[in-house]
Parts: C-alpha cells; sequence; structure tokens
C-alpha cells in the first residue's frame, strides 16, 4: 500500500477493486473502540477481506479481570467468534479465537474487560485509513454519511440502544477524510437525548466529562488518530467547508 507505514499489502474484496468507480453511503454512529464509524471505517474496514478484517483488529486483544467479572454473561451473547467461555462463574477470552473487535468490552457493565495493549485502538485506526486508501486510491470516488439514528455502539452488533443524539442531517464529500470531520464536528455540537446511554454515562456518580460525547460513551475509545493519518498519508483533508442545501 503506497505510503502506508502500518500495512504493506492491503487485503480487499475482489469486487470492489474491480469497480471504476467508487460511492460509499454509510450511517454514522458512535462505536466502541473506533469512537465513531463513518466514512473511513466502512470503507477500510467494510471492503477488508476477512483475512483484512482480522489484520486491522491484529493490534491488541482483550483479556478479562477476574475479581470484577460479575459473570453476567453479556460479553458471551456479543462475541461472533464463540471465544469467551465461563469457568467457575467468571468469563475468560480465548486468544487464539478472539479477532480483537471489543464487542465485549463495550457491553461489559463492570469494567472487567480490557485491552492490555494501550495502543490498541490507534493502531486499528491507522490500519483502516490505510486499507481506506488502498480502496479508493486511482480512481473517482464520492462519498455520503447519515448522521441520524446516532446509536452509541457499531450497527454490526446484533442490538444497540437508541440514539444517544438528535438527528442532524446527510453530508456528503468527494473527500472522505473531510466528510468524517465534518460529521463528527457536528456530533459534538449537539445536546444529548435524554434517557439515551450518553445522557446515563454523564449523570453516573463519579463521571468525568471528556467533551467529547463518543468517548463519554466508551471512554477507551479513540477516533482522532484516524482522521489524522488519513490526512498524514494523503487519503484527504481534515479542512472542509461546509455548504448547507
Amino acid at each position: 500500500m503506497a505510503g502506508g507505514e502500518y500495512v504493506e499489502k492491503a487485503k480487499i474484496g475482489r469486487a470492489i477493486m474491480d469497480a471504476d468507480v467508487f460511492i460509499s453511503l454509510s450511517h454514522f454512529k458512535g462505536h466502541e473502540q473506533t469512537g465513531f464509524g463513518g466514512a473511513l471505517k466502512n470503507i477500510g474496514m467494510g471492503c477488508g477481506s476477512r483475512r483484512g478484517k482480522m489484520e486491522q483488529h491484529s493490534g491488541g486483544k482483550p483479556v478479562v479481570k477476574q475479581k470484577r467479572c460479575a459473570g453476567c454473561r453479556q460479553c458471551i451473547k456479543q462475541c461472533g467468534q464463540d471465544a469467551i467461555s465461563y469457568d467457575g462463574g467468571k468469563a475468560f477470552i480465548d486468544q487464539e479465537k478472539c479477532v480483537g473487535c471489543g464487542r465485549c468490552i463495550a457491553v461489559c457493565n463492570f469494567d472487567a474487560i480490557f485491552n492490555p495493549n494501550d495502543c490498541a485502538c490507534e493502531q486499528l485506526n491507522r490500519k483502516m485509513a490505510e486499507y481506506a486508501k488502498a480502496v479508493v486510491d486511482g480512481r473517482p470516488q464520492f462519498h455520503i454519511s447519515l448522521v441520524i439514528d446516532v446509536s452509541p455502539y457499531c450497527d454490526c452488533h446484533g442490538d444497540n440502544d437508541m440514539a444517544i443524539l438528535p438527528d442532524v442531517g446527510m453530508f456528503a464529500s468527494f473527500d472522505p477524510v473531510a466528510l468524517d470531520q465534518a460529521c463528527v464536528d457536528a456530533c459534538l455540537r449537539q445536546q444529548p437525548i435524554p434517557g439515551s446511554l450518553l445522557d446515563d454515562r454523564m449523570h453516573e456518580e463519579g463521571f468525568h466529562d471528556l467533551h467529547d460525547h463518543f468517548r463519554n460513551v466508551t471512554p477507551e475509545c479513540e477516533w482522532e488518530s484516524c482522521l489524522a493519518h488519513g490526512e498524514k498519508i494523503g487519503l484527504g483533508s481534515r479542512t472542509y467547508e461546509l455548504i448547507r442545501v
């Protein structure tokens, strides 16, 4: 991958690479690792083959703090790899089966599951940016993002929660980096919806405001590295002009 620091050769679905023009339509929402899922995530992760997805997630895999585990079994319901089992009422994650998707971290209400690799989210974000660049490089592209029903977690969850923010609208751009930046800026200007998970988090005892709606839902997540790296490798620019129609 030209200019890549983390991905030497991206593994992308053949039908995607056979297309003469690339047009993306994304639902903008929260994400338990990457902060939010927008154009770059849906292009980079969505167009990656199974091996490509695993390569992007390989920066770290979660483990369980046994003393904190309450045995609620919420994590096992979310795992699509059958990587979680229970022994003595405590969860255990099989590192061979785990692909590092992070769903279990998001659903654990007892902070019992964490990623010991502090750089895992940043590595995932940078790999996604490089995969996205590999997808769109050298052909016409256009991107649309719908900032509506902004759920707290990724759409790949079997279940989700009510929207955390009001509907904002539809955004479009030839530049996927500028598009994601514009969408997240618009989201951060909104007020949380009462009764949403974000609102609940902000009213928890000991809440520390990170001044970021997505990180206030999942403090362990991080999104800026994806946009910064995308700009660095020439995928697009974080500077944009917003034209209202």
